[in-house]
């Protein structure tokens, strides 16, 4: 290969829309942007988003590509790239799936930080499979997935995107997510079977700690948090084979991730043995002129620094020149071009005449199946206090259905959403209609707006609940985009319009809900009518009055398109709620940081507030009570044993959670760190026991030379339904030998 053949194969330049249109007569043409792009380097090493439709791409399912032709505009890019190619190289088609693909037509699940509160990694795996089917069947090759980043600050607008506050939950989900996307690889170079997709993990690393809650803020951590917090989930996504890792926009400690040796060479590659692609982040490597002045430079840095692949910057695009003028050398383009290579070989593309085999898309009712599974798991009770759920048809025939989440299912999907056609998904009053008794009343008023200060809708809200045996009042927020949404270069948010409260690039300072909604949520309450509140959120809002004043709260994140259902069929009893709280709520931004996992000190608290969040990491409850006993460690001491009992009146599932607390240790501990879970099914009055094993995943620590390893030590073994609950349990103690 030339040399500009090998920096060709490093560059993913183009806005895969940007490659093609549609004709009057709906056929797919090709662009001269792509003509140009191709010529550029005699090929294409990647590109991006030729399937992606959303308000910033500006596509949409009359100038897109769906299920039925995305194969046909993928085949057709394909075939003129290796026209293009002297050497017949493919192109590597680069799509986001985030929560499903983000595509026309494909299955939308519920975003991560639902999937956190499902704590049910073989659910979650069934769905990545499920999605990279989707992908491939589409003529995509490799899948971006958010699941690196942990939830630290939810003032941050990707909240949605992290599975949640805690490292181990985010390592078990993500090894979760490489299982069912990649599958088990075969061969000797470890190929990828037809129906299977290569993983970006992204990002990393520490994008979840920026300052302030703040997009691709810098991120003040010091070494030992980031290798605890912020790298478990990066290294068990490794471990599970994940192809590829995506570097984050931030830095750590001055050193942005893109430029950051020894993050990606010295630890990703020579410590953990990494052999994969690691991605830029988009525009990332042209940020790096502001350090090293211009975008020849900035290039040159990213490749020694261990970045593979560009994402649409100029830097790695003037790599030929950065080797001529010594900035590189061309030993390290040729070790990045043979991670890209590799990659093409891994999937089969150099045996194909065109883009892909034509694999049978997967059932789109199974594709709904999932994400409904997912939601009806993540749907999170967090007080009944006034005994209201389920809803018992012998006292309640008439429901008053409010809130301007309650008749929509626009606002239950998050960010990097592909647009829905007409009719797709359920709403919560439409799911209450479709599911409640014959007889049951279901009357409907909106009653305020997700943004905004206008009241107007609340008299008719209040009437309406007045006038009702049951309240349920459906708030939150949104992260949908916009025709009028104004953009970044790089897709973020830049100016934020309509109703849009969240995702990327839409970080608050505040963790209130509008004036409006908690205007509403005063109003509906003070009738005295019984209120069930359900927040439809990508971030724990702020809400202590629905604690105080609702008769029960359930959170359900953005739980998809068909999370009305989910919704519906649990406030019913038709099934029960076993959602666990991924991150701790707190009572208001002014308390943050509340995340469980502190180190052990004197955590002093606030004169003026408490300082405790107002439900922990962990917390869910559901139809029935558990009870927990002392947990008793085997003498041998690698596993422990806890009986649990339902206590209530009716089945119901318990997802019990180890925490340990180290007494004795060489480096400061941290106050509860979680370490296994178990999901258990009783019905009334049954015990079971449950067994863990006491092995290096719950022993571990990172010790004083930030090396991970089971170190000599005192542990307490707590076994409980929540770290606050946790807290308070009779532990067990272990003598750890190292």
């Amino acid at each position: 290969m030339t040399l500009r053949e090998k920096v060709g194969q490093l560059n993913q330049r183009m806005y895969g829309w940007d490659a093609y249109r549609r004709t009057p007569g709906g056929e797919f043409e090709l662009t001269q942007a792509l003509y140009d792009e191709t010529d550029r380097f005699e090929g294409l090493g990647a590109l991006y988003g030729l399937l992606r439709a959303d308000a910033w791409s500006g596509v949409d399912h009359i100038t897109g590509a769906g299920a039925d032709d995305g194969p046909v505009l993928a085949d057709l890019v394909q075939r003129h790239v290796l026209e293009r190619s002297r050497l017949g190289i493919p192109a590597l088609f680069v799509e986001e799936v985030p929560h499903g693909l983000m595509a026309l037509d494909g299955t939308v699940l519920p975003v991560n930080l639902a999937v956190g509160a499902t704590w049910d990694p073989d659910l979650y795996e069934r769905a990545a499979a499920h999605a990279a089917v989707e992908l491939r069947a589409r003529g995509g090759h490799l899948a971006l997935v958010s699941a690196l980043d942990i939830a630290r600050d939810p003032r941050w607008g990707r909240t949605e995107e992290c599975f949640g506050e805690d490292p181990y939950l985010a390592a078990r989900l993500t090894e979760a997510l490489v299982r069912g996307m990649q599958g088990e690889p075969a061969g000797a170079a470890g190929e990828f079977a037809p129906d299977r997709a290569p993983v970006v993990l992204k990002h990393f690393a520490g994008q979840g700690a920026t300052v302030g809650g703040r997009n691709s803020a810098e991120s003040e951590l010091g070494p030992r948090e980031l290798h605890e917090i912020h790298l478990p989930a990066a290294r068990a996504g490794v471990r599970a084979g994940a192809a590829a890792v995506m570097a984050a926009y931030n830095e750590v400690d001055g050193v942005p991730c893109s430029a950051n040796g020894p993050l990606l060479n010295g630890l990703l590659r020579d410590r953990w043995g990494f052999e994969g692609l690691v991605m830029a982040d988009g525009l990332a490597v042209d940020r790096l002129a502001r350090i090293t002045g211009d975008r020849v430079s900035a290039g040159a840095l990213a490749l020694n620094s261990g970045v593979d692949l560009s994402l649409w910057d100029e830097g790695f695009t003037h790599l030929e020149e950065a080797v001529e003028r010594g900035l590189v050398k061309e030993s390290v383009v040729d070790a990045a071009v043979s991670r890209v290579l590799a990659l093409k070989f891994r999937l089969g593309l150099f045996e194909l005449p065109g883009a892909a085999p034509r694999l049978p898309p997967p059932s789109p009712e199974a594709g709904r199946s999932l994400s409904t599974a997912l939601a009806r798991s993540a749907v999170t009770l967090l007080h009944d206090k006034a005994g209201v759920l389920p809803i018992d048809p012998a006292r309640v025939s008439r429901i008053a259905v409010i809130g301007p989440h309650s008749a929509t299912t626009a606002h239950q999907l998050g960010d990097y959403t592909a647009p829905q056609r007409p009719g797709t998904g359920t709403s919560v009053l439409a799911a209450l209609r479709e599911l409640a008794l014959p007889g049951t009343e279901i009357r409907h008023a909106q009653g305020s707006s997700l943004t905004g200060d206008d009241l107007s809708g609340i008299p008719e809200a209040v009437a309406t609940a007045a006038a009702s045996d049951l309240a349920v009042l459906v708030l939150g927020g949104s992260s949908a985009r916009t025709p009028d949404t104004e953009f970044d270069a790089n897709g973020a948010a830049r100016t934020i319009v309509s109703e849009m409260t969240c995702g990327e690039g839409v970080d608050l300072a505040d963790l209130r809900l509008g004036r409006a909604q908690h205007a509403l949520l005063d109003a509906v309450t003070a009738t005295g009518t019984p209120t069930v509140v359900v927040l439809i959120q990508g971030r724990p809002h702020a809400v202590p009055e629905a604690a105080e004043h609702a008769a029960a709260l359930l959170t359900a994140w953005y739980p998809g398109p068909w999370g009305g259902e989910a919704i519906a069929g649990i406030l019913l009893g038709h099934t029960a709620p076993t959602g666990r709280l991924p991150v701790s709520v707190p009572r208001s931004a002014a308390q943050l940081p509340v995340y469980y996992n502190h180190k052990d000190t004197e955590y002093g608290s606030y004169v003026d507030e408490d300082s405790e969040p107002l439900y922990s990491f962990g917390h869910g409850l559901t139809y029935t009570t558990f009870e927990y006993g002392v947990p008793n460690i085997r003498r041998d001491g690698v596993s422990c044993a806890v009986e649990v009992t339902n206590t209530g009146e009716r089945a119901g599932r318990s997802v019990v959670q180890l925490y340990v607390r180290r007494l004795r240790t060489s480096v400061w501990p941290r106050t509860l760190e979680l370490r296994a879970f178990e999901a258990v099914d009783l019905a009334p009055g049954e015990s079971r026991t449950v067994t863990f094993a006491l092995g290096e995943d719950q022993l571990a620590q990172v010790g004083a030379d930030l090396e991970t390893a089971v170190l000599e030590g005192s542990v307490e073994i707590r076994v409980a339904g929540s770290a606050r609950e946790a807290l308070d349990a009779v532990p067990a103690v272990l003598d750890v030998r190292g």
